[in-house]
């Protein structure tokens, strides 16, 4: 939590930033947007190996009760202006992370007529987990890396 200083008669001190960043780290409850075979490694994430609840990650059905957009899989152009809207409608502060090289760059489909080159052309992105598709433990680190992205902002700022 990053604890400042501890006074004599048992107070803690630290900033509102410290306390309101650590909360949200705790408590990331990400949307699934798993559009191809990516979205069954997020799954896989989810289940009782790997266990993101401990992590304090809830997955959930409606966008407007998330702050985290998993995006797992090839976006195509006509799922394009989907991602967007469900994107619209998920409360700030909200995070992306795009799973997997489809997501990423298009993948081995990047050539395509019908394939969005990359959700950060939609969206804008905040981790990448590369791979094809990227293992249960690759999505663990990413999402970790997001929650240290998260401990460093400046809440306030915002």
């Amino acid at each position: 939590m990053g604890i400042e200083g501890i006074l004599e008669k048992g107070f803690v001190t630290t900033s509102i930033d410290t306390v309101v960043n650590w909360s949200r780290t705790g408590s990331l409850w990400p949307m699934t947007f798993g559009l191809a075979c990516c979205a069954v490694e997020m799954m896989h994430a989810g289940a009782a190996r790997y266990d993101l609840d401990r992590f304090g990650l809830l997955f959930r059905p409606s966008p407007r009760q998330s702050d985290l957009m998993i995006v797992a899989g090839t976006l195509v152009n006509k799922m394009a202006p989907a991602l967007r809207k469900v994107y619209d409608q998920m409360p700030e502060p909200r995070w992306v992370v795009s799973m997997g090289s489809c997501a990423n760059g298009g993948g081995y489909y990047h050539y395509s007529y019908s394939v969005v080159r990359g959700c950060d052309r939609i969206v804008p992105v905040d981790i990448y987990v590369p791979g094809c598709p990227p293992t249960a433990e690759a999505l663990i680190f990413g999402l970790i890396q997001l929650q240290k992205k998260i401990r460093r902002t400046n809440t306030i700022a915002r």
